[in-house]
């Protein structure tokens, strides 16, 4: 069993159990695939890519980095509700994602999951999109560079049309 696999189990365990305690679930639940979810989803990483843009142009660059980021994740949810899952946690998301990837069940360059993949700390590179939307969200700089953001609107652009082959191509 892979590393992915084991934190899809891991995912999907953790969500049972918060669900049999009557909690609100933090992992990944199987469900029936929810196309219209899968709509929703598309609809919303739409959305953050006009949000780049709208941010960029209002003087707002550095909230940009966020909305790369939940572009990117939303195509990613989007794509997990085509197979059936629900998920409320970044990494069972991400995991799921490697997942479906390496059975083959999608063709998702790996850069797609890299861009917003979480690392350990020695890990980390400052080029990944969450430590770019961590120090523009938590820092103090009040702008993004502007060759840097059409990069990555390029990057969402990209990944938007892979996922909707990945739900509407099949």
């Amino acid at each position: 069993m892979g590393h992915s696999e084991n934190k899809v189990n891991w995912c999907l365990r953790k969500a049972e159990k918060e669900l049999k305690e009557g909690r609100k679930h933090r992992g990944l639940v199987i469900k029936d695939s929810g196309e219209m979810e899968s709509r929703l989803h598309l609809t919303k990483a739409e959305h953050n890519l006009r949000a780049i843009s709208y941010f960029s142009t209002g003087g707002f660059s550095d909230w940009g980095m966020s909305a790369v980021f939940y572009c990117i994740y939303h195509c990613f949810l989007a794509i997990i509700e085509k197979f059936g899952y629900e998920s409320r946690n970044q990494e069972c998301t991400i995991a799921l994602i490697k997942h479906l990837n390496e059975t083959g069940k999608i063709n998702l360059d790996d850069k797609f999951i890299s861009s917003i993949e979480f690392s350990s700390e020695d890990e980390r590179h400052e080029s990944s999109i969450i430590e770019k939307r961590e120090a523009s969200t938590y820092g103090t700089t009040v702008s993004a560079d502007g060759e840097e953001i059409g990069e990555l609107t390029n990057l969402c652009k990209k990944c938007l049309d892979v996922t909707k082959d990945i739900i509407f191509g099949e």
